[in-house]
């Protein structure tokens, strides 16, 4: 098994965290939009939902096995992560904390035309797959911080090129499979959801921002002056 139970808890998380973002969660529940459009039945929509899971998921995967072999198989670039990758990660976290605080705001790119996007929801589960595919890429200033800063660096330290990923692309879709179980068994209270959710997610990112200040400052204190925070 690829990594540490806490590195795979940290992979979901990430990803959820990522779906709860107002870009990815704005996307995700466009895509359920779309999906829902065209299915009449209970079992269309749970797969329609599943099959976009899987579409995000192979995007992620697709992305970061590829970053992570190009990674592990240079080996003076392997040696380099090694000795240079704690004092990498403070400045790293710290810049996504910033990100997640909001204290940057970076704006958000267009997602392309809804009518392709609408067309690709009409083909069934392949084109399901295909619409998960395509939003996973788009990415947005904090999926993109996320996935790119967070999620590679920890796939790479635990040489999972398939699980990490996978559990993040998992993670990244929750919001799509809980609406759609939602819509599936007659769920009437979707709207009110949302607004759970956008609260929890307001809440979670300034959490988690805090979180990576704190931890950034701890490796710079740590590996950049050599300094033991417990010893103080």
């Amino acid at each position: 098994m690829e990594g540490s139970l806490a590195a795979l808890g940290t992979a979901v998380w990430l990803g959820i965290l990522t779906s709860i973002s107002p870009c990815p969660l704005a996307s995700n529940i466009a895509a359920l939009s779309y999906l829902s459009k065209n299915v009449q039945s209970q079992s269309a929509i749970l797969v329609s939902g599943l099959s976009y899971t899987l579409g995000r998921v192979i995007a992620y995967v697709g992305v970061s096995a590829l970053i992570v072999t190009g990674l592990l198989s240079v080996f003076s670039l392997a040696q380099f992560l090694q000795t240079w990758t704690n004092r990498i990660i403070g400045p790293l976290l710290i810049f996504l904390g910033i990100i997640l605080l909001e204290w940057i705001r970076i704006p958000i790119p267009s997602m392309g035309s809804s009518e392709r996007l609408e067309r690709l929801a009409r083909r069934g589960s392949p084109g399901a797959a295909a619409l998960g595919f395509v939003f996973a890429l788009s990415f947005c200033p904090i999926s993109a911080a996320l996935f790119f800063g967070s999620l590679i660096p920890l796939a790479a330290s635990q040489g999972s090129k398939i699980i990490i990923p996978s559990l993040f692309g998992i993670g990244t879709a929750a919001p799509v499979a809980v609406f759609a179980v939602m819509i599936a068994f007659g769920a009437r209270s979707i709207g009110k959801t949302y607004e759970k959710i956008s609260l929890f997610a307001k809440w979670a990112k300034r959490v988690t921002g805090v979180v990576f200040l704190l931890a950034g400052l701890y490796y710079i204190v740590t590996y950049w002056f050599g300094i033991s925070v417990w010893s103080v």
